[in-house]
């Protein structure tokens, strides 16, 4: 069974013999996933969904809401784009040397390049991206007893991040776009990863004895984190 449907609602079912518990995931599309352990009945999976429903129609009315809230942006003189919380507003130049800039509490870009803008603004984020969280990597590592082998910043769909094989650690270039203080729970969230493959209470105490107020930084990710999206 690779599909649930509980009346309306239509989940994708992932199992894993690893996993212990399970959970659902409202990714950014919208779409439904429940992840499982290999040996759940159905029984079980639609009396867990039965008991998530009020809280999985609360997640898909807020991604509706951001979604008609936060159209794509566009680069024209003025728009604001975000960088660790902070919206920073466009000056378009008719020269630069590089195709985009952060100088003077500005984003700095060639008129010229307007028309292709984002894939300049997301090359831009992606490599702050990679050297901001790579330092944040770097501080954490010793403290958590852990040893990622790099940092790779790239579209991860509706995932932050993600704990790949031999210790690397991937996230969304979208990450910089939050505020320094919830990214950094990213960071720690994937790095827990490391020790604890999946959300296990284990896990969650890992987090708390790094961030001790994670619940706070966690809820508002998952209150604000889809109104970062346009781009």
């Amino acid at each position: 069974m690779n599909i649930l449907t509980v009346d309306d609602l239509h989940f994708e079912i992932r199992r894993s013999a690893a996993r212990r518990s399970l959970e659902i995931t409202v990714d950014r599309s919208g779409d439904l996933i429940l992840s499982a352990p290999s040996t759940a009945t159905e029984a079980v999976l639609r009396d867990f969904v039965q008991r998530k429903r009020m809280w999985i129609y609360q997640q898909l009315a807020r991604q509706e809401t951001y979604s008609r809230e936060s159209p794509n942006k566009e680069f024209v003189e003025g728009e604001g784009f975000l960088y660790l919380g902070r919206s920073y507003r466009l000056r378009l130049v008719d020269e630069s040397i590089v195709p985009v800039k952060l100088v003077g509490g500005r984003f700095v870009m060639p008129k010229a390049l307007a028309d292709v803008g984002r894939e300049h603004m997301i090359r831009w984020y992606c490599g702050n991206a990679t050297r901001w969280l790579s330092a944040k990597v770097a501080d954490y590592a010793a403290r958590m007893e852990v040893t990622p082998v790099g940092v790779k910043v790239q579209d991860l769909g509706y995932r932050w991040g993600s704990c790949g094989k031999g210790n690397l650690l991937y996230f969304h270039w979208k990450t910089i776009l939050l505020p320094a203080r919830i990214a950094e729970y990213v960071v720690v969230h994937e790095m827990v990863h490391l020790h604890e493959p999946h959300h296990t209470p284990e896990f969650w105490r890992r987090i708390e004895r790094v961030l001790p107020d994670y619940e706070l930084r966690k809820d508002w990710l998952s209150r604000n984190g889809t109104s970062v999206e346009g781009l």
